[in-house]
């Protein structure tokens, strides 16, 4: 039944273009015409140990690439199309792909790996191939050291698809004991041991009850660390990583290790390769994490019902691992600052450190201070600027009052080297300090503050300055200035940088028109740091703002001048207008809210709902998130003017709610269709009958990423509460919706936290639909029509109530929804709220609440629901 596939794969990885195309075309037929000869064709492929390597490896990929897909939807199709097949052709299958882990060539046998693992993570949790974990293990006893490997890089890969729920204790025990076993020193062949190590890394999380047993738990602890001393680098890197994972995974039983752990990590840390000294970083980085998590949880007040004790692993290792850190600061390359994504033992030895301040608190000064106060004046750049990024490192995390006295000594030396220092990676360091003293150290919230109109001007010429610097330094001179600007946000009368204002922006526009702006993130960081000081600026510079808009404008229409352009320039002219849309966003909201200065800004808005609109036009499929961002902005500040450019957005509208590949597209169009439904009320209603079809669309997709479903909700109150009793129409589709998704969302208990946190999300957008609704329709005779709908809602109150896992924001929306309920519904509501279950328990809990928001909706509920019950 299988095809001879080996010349069309070949092909298609020929260099001869027109070849290449022709043979993928054919794949592609024979896949859409008959899909169970093709996958088994393939499978031969890929199990022929006459076949070229090259058709075999290629077989191998598009088999996987038949079984998953990124996209969540596509997946679910595959996996789908893969069930449904016939029972005869998947065994053939199969047995190719085991057949293949035999294979002498290590691709093949890789590639079917993968595959194997694929198919398990279909089919296991449908209770199908009950034989498979069984014929593996089988295999972990061959002779031939390859097959060995390919097996337990199989198990790997299996343990990775599959969740732990769906294997047995039983064979988990067996997976654990081949994969151990393949780790053992004693293990001969380099390869098994190496496959055995990174299959361990994936298994870990089936590991829960051998982690409960000492002797087990013992075992597996001696066989990983062992393992960071083998004489192989790849596998006493492999074992390392084990190490970080166990740090997460089991943070809570590592207690008998950690002594032996240090030693392992900081012989690994002093002499070992940089790829293994890096996870043996890692691994405290790691432990760090799991203690601020602990600590910032309990508020470290510990009683023995904490779920997870913290063992302060870190406060008592601090005496050593502290010097090793800072041993790490001086092993720094002669190009890191120039690289985007440069990772070496430098920069992550002081990621780490700055954890362990985190951690720690002021306990890390006193042993910083005297490595900084040594090396801080020294000839050498690498201790200069080893010792003022250990001074970086530490701004966070320890108390203001233990750092402002050692900044305020340090800031002018900073200052000076800033200026002065002859080696670019000492600026660079010491700009990125300035940008942390400035964002852990300088605001409202600090008690003495470090900048004064004596040193301000100082500071500020030093940073403008060095905007004139070499791209990576100029950078992080732009990210000072940002966190300066943002400690001044909530100054209500005169900022210290109001004298400057001027000076800051021209110098901020000149980096964004250097010729290297595009290194470094330079025109990035220096459009972010315009828009803060925009932001955080006073009413007295309103009118240097007002003078920007044009200037922006013009900057914006340029990119729009430009001709045909090669894809790399459009990617590039693409983020440029973002830049500037986001620039103009944040000048829009300035200057649109201040009585001042939004009838001047008024004269400009045409020209700028024009150059939006022209931005969105020269992308042909997609619509520029940053300029619909900028169009919310602007219909707030017109308001019922808006009305005027609805006729030449709304396609543009339609095109953003359809754009279901870039789901945040979508979700910050969402967001601003109820902008300007706010902005226009009534008037926005001509173009409701589309916008609720598409959205009534996008929410009955499978394709749509669920993030986008809370905010499309929210969006149904706005179009309500702008409509009125006009939203009538829409009541029959829009209703049933929200109630199946309040059905979903009410029950989640033993859910893990990022699906609580999307619950909270999703029951937020569903209330505020409801209370947008209510309100719209408050005082209108077609109140009626909202009393079906009633005990519904008042049923996901009370077990969302029950449920006791809401988080404040949703603790408001509810209580303010039932509040709207008895408003709007009067005594048609009160029988109801007095048989339901929680509503008095509810309404109490609330107006006990700390939260001043809660107790306000609370008592304007109260209020409504004696109205609706005295009736």
């Amino acid at each position: 039944m299988a095809m001879e596939v080996t010349q069309v794969l070949l092909n298609a990885q020929s260099v001869d273009s027109t070849v290449r195309k022709h043979a993928e075309d054919s794949l592609r037929q024979f896949q859409e015409q008959n899909l169970s000869v093709f996958l088994l064709s393939l499978s031969r492929e890929l199990a022929g140990e006459e076949k070229p390597v090259d058709s075999r490896k290629l077989a191998g990929l598009i088999l996987k690439n038949a079984l998953d897909a990124k996209e969540q939807h596509r997946k679910y199709e595959l996996v789908q199309r893969w069930l449904a097949l016939d029972v005869g052709v998947k065994t053939q299958i199969k047995t190719c792909l085991l057949q293949t882990l035999s294979s002498p060539v290590p691709d093949a046998r890789s590639t079917a790996s993968q595959v194997i693992a694929k198919v398990a993570g279909i089919e296991l949790p449908q209770k199908q191939w009950p034989e498979l974990i069984g014929s593996l293990l089988s295999n972990i006893h061959q002779v031939p050291a390859h097959v060995k490997q390919a097996t337990l890089e199989t198990l790997g890969y299996l343990c990775e698809e599959v969740s732990p729920d769906v294997v047995d204790q039983d064979q988990v025990n067996k997976i654990l004991t081949a994969v151990v076993q393949g780790m053992n020193a004693n293990e001969g062949n380099n390869d098994v041991r190496l496959a055995a190590t990174r299959a361990l890394y994936n298994a870990l999380g089936f590991a829960q009850a051998n982690f409960s047993n000492d002797m087990e738990r013992d075992y597996i602890m001696r066989v990983v660390c062992e393992a960071t001393l083998s004489p192989d680098v790849k596998i006493r890197q492999a074992a390392f990583e084990c190490l970080v994972s166990i740090s997460s995974t089991y943070y809570e039983k590592l207690a008998p290790y950690i002594q032996d752990i240090f030693n392992i990590t900081a012989k690994a840390v002093r002499e070992d390769e940089e790829p293994v000294a890096l996870q043996a970083i890692e691994f405290w980085s790691s432990i760090c994490d799991e203690e601020i998590d602990i600590l910032e949880e309990y508020g470290g007040d510990f009683t023995a019902d904490s779920e997870v004790p913290c063992y302060y692993f870190i406060k008592q290792a601090l005496p050593a691992l502290v010097p090793m850190l800072l041993e790490t600061l001086l092993k720094q390359e002669e190009d890191q600052d120039q690289d985007e994504g440069a990772w070496n033992l430098a920069m992550a030895g002081g990621t780490c450190l700055g954890l362990v301040a985190r951690t720690v608190g002021d306990d890390i000064v006193p042993l910083v201070m005297p490595f900084i106060e040594e090396n801080i004046a020294k000839p050498d750049w690498r201790q200069r600027e080893a010792a003022t990024y250990a001074f970086g490192s530490i701004l966070e995390g320890p108390s203001p009052d233990k750092l402002t006295p050692i900044v305020n000594v340090a800031l002018n030396f900073m200052l000076t080297a800033l200026t002065n220092d002859p080696n670019s990676h000492v600026k660079d360091t010491t700009a990125w300090t300035l940008g942390r003293i400035f964002e852990f150290l300088h605001g409202s919230t600090v008690e003495t503050p470090i900048i004064t109109p004596a040193n301000c001007q100082q500071i500020i010429s030093v940073l403008l300055q060095s905007m004139n610097d070499a791209p990576n330094v100029a950078e992080k001179a732009c990210g000072a200035l940002y966190f300066l600007a943002q400690g001044y946000e909530d100054v209500a009368s005169t900022s210290p940088i109001t004298p400057y204002f001027q000076e800051i922006v021209k110098s901020l526009l000149n980096v964004t028109d250097r010729e290297d702006a595009g290194e470094s993130r330079l025109r990035t960081a220096a459009y972010e740091t315009l828009n803060e000081v925009v932001r955080c600026s006073t009413d007295e510079t309103a009118p240097m703002v007002l003078q920007l808009v044009p200037v922006i404008m013009t900057k914006l229409h340029q990119t729009l001048e430009a001709q045909k352009l090669s894809s790399d320039e459009r990617e590039k002219q693409n983020e440029l207008q973002g830049l500037l849309c986001g620039c103009l966003q944040v000048i829009i909201q300035k200057l649109g809210v201040s009585e001042s200065t939004k009838y001047a800004f008024m004269q400009f808005a045409d020209q700028i709902m024009n150059l939006f609109l022209r931005v969105f036009a020269c992308r042909s499929a997609t619509v520029h998130e940053e300029a619909m961002l900028a169009i919310g902005a602007l219909a707030y500040a017109t308001g019922p003017d808006f009305t005027k450019y609805m006729p030449e957005l709304y396609k543009y509208l339609e095109m953003g709610l359809q754009n279901f590949e870039e789901y945040q597209v979508c979700a910050v169009t969402v967001g601003v269709v109820g902008d300007i439904c706010r902005a226009l009320e009534d008037k926005i209603l001509p173009y409701c009958d589309g916008i609720m079809t598409q959205l009534l669309k996008d929410l009955s997709s499978n394709q749509l990423h669920r993030s986008v479903k809370p905010p499309i909700f929210s969006c149904f109150g706005d179009i309500a509460l702008a409509i009125g009793e006009n939203f009538e129409k829409y009541l029959m589709y829009a209703m049933p919706m929200l109630q199946s998704a309040a059905e979903l969302s009410a029950h989640t208990s033993g859910a893990d936290d990022e699906m609580i946190e999307y619950t909270n999300l999703l029951r937020n957008g569903i209330l505020e639909a409801y209370s947008g609704i209510f309100q719209g329709f408050k005082n209108s005779p077609k109140t009626q029509l909202l009393i079906p709908y009633a005990p519904h809602i008042l049923q996901f109150l009370d077990s969302i109530y029950m449920e006791k896992d809401m988080d404040d924001v949703v603790m408001k929306a509810a209580i303010g929804v039932l509040g709207d309920l008895a408003d709007t519904l009067g005594s048609n509501a009160g029988s109801l709220i007095q048989q339901s279950l929680s509503c008095k328990d509810f309404l109490n809990e609330c107006l006990s609440s700390d939260d001043h928001f809660i107790k306000e909706s609370a008592e304007w509920a109260k209020m409504a629901i004696s109205r609706a019950i005295s009736v």
